[in-house]
């Protein structure tokens, strides 16, 4: 990035004789927005590899309690073997018993793969959704994994006019930018979570905040799928109305962060469930 740096304004000193002071100040103006973009992702891929790591660390304990086990299985084994004071039977239930490990062993091993896996995919899919969305305010959407799942926040701002669930033409932008993303993930599924700030709200289609974030999720799904070709199969459409907020209800800014909807892009649980089933 130095080096960039460096480059960039070298040519702007040997151009600047050649250019106006308008074209210029552009010039340096989209040099910045790019530098910002680069910060960004860099920041989020480097929090990705952080979080890969502790996981990592995780099953490489696991492994360690193995290892060590079995070592000690098999020294007590062979003690005993050698002394003659087990019988046949004991000595093939401690066999099965070294068997056992050796099967946790190896589905660790799997686990690890599948973890490895999964934070390479939510990685990708950060890093795609950011460079899709480079050119939104950072105050208007956010994109984020926490622990499995890949979470883009949307306020309700950008989507809907107040007290309303139909989805405004800039939003429309922003969700297909978004729907070109997941389809290129074919096998993930994901749930559009509505929310609300804690101000009552009654009218002649909307009862209170449970509809109004039901009929406002609805309507990001129903976009996804009529306008984008979403498969519908692969969508959750669901309301959490007043009662997650993320910050306080007591001010404007509060309520204004807490009217809000979430994308959440969901693990491949049942890969993690195959793991677990029990072998022939």
């Amino acid at each position: 990035m130095k080096k960039i740096t460096v480059l960039f304004f070298v040519a702007v000193y040997f151009m600047t004789g050649c250019v106006s002071k308008k074209k210029f100040n552009a010039q340096v103006s989209k040099y910045d927005s790019l530098k910002t973009s680069f910060d960004k992702v860099d920041l989020m891929l480097s929090d990705c590899i952080e979080e890969s790591k502790k996981k990592q660390s995780r099953i490489g304990n696991l492994e360690e309690e193995l290892s060590v086990a079995k070592k000690s299985s098999g020294a007590m084994l062979q003690q005993l073997s050698d002394l003659s004071v087990i019988s046949a039977a004991q000595a093939e239930s401690i066999k099965k018993s070294l068997e056992n490990i050796n099967a946790k062993e190896g589905y660790i091993r799997n686990l690890q793969t599948e973890l490895s896996r999964k934070d390479s995919l939510n990685m990708a899919l950060v890093l795609n959704l950011k460079g899709a969305l480079k050119d939104v305010n950072d105050d208007d959407i956010n994109i984020n994994v926490e622990g499995s799942a890949v979470f883009i926040s949307i306020s309700d701002k950008m989507l809907f006019k107040s007290g309303s669930y139909d989805i405004t033409p800039r939003a429309k932008e922003i969700l297909g930018k978004v729907a070109d993303v997941i389809k290129a993930q074919p096998d993930v599924q994901f749930m559009v979570e509505g929310h609300t700030d804690n101000k009552a709200i009654a009218t002649a289609n909307i009862r209170d905040n449970w509809d109004l974030s039901v009929l406002r999720s609805a309507s990001v799904v129903r976009t996804l799928q009529k306008q984008y070709g979403v498969d519908p199969a692969r969508m959750i459409a669901a309301g959490r109305s007043e009662y997650v907020p993320v910050t306080s209800n007591d001010t404007p800014d509060g309520r204004a962060s807490n009217r809000r909807t979430r994308i959440i892009i969901l693990p491949q649980l049942d890969q993690f469930f195959k793991l677990m089933e029990p072998k022939p």
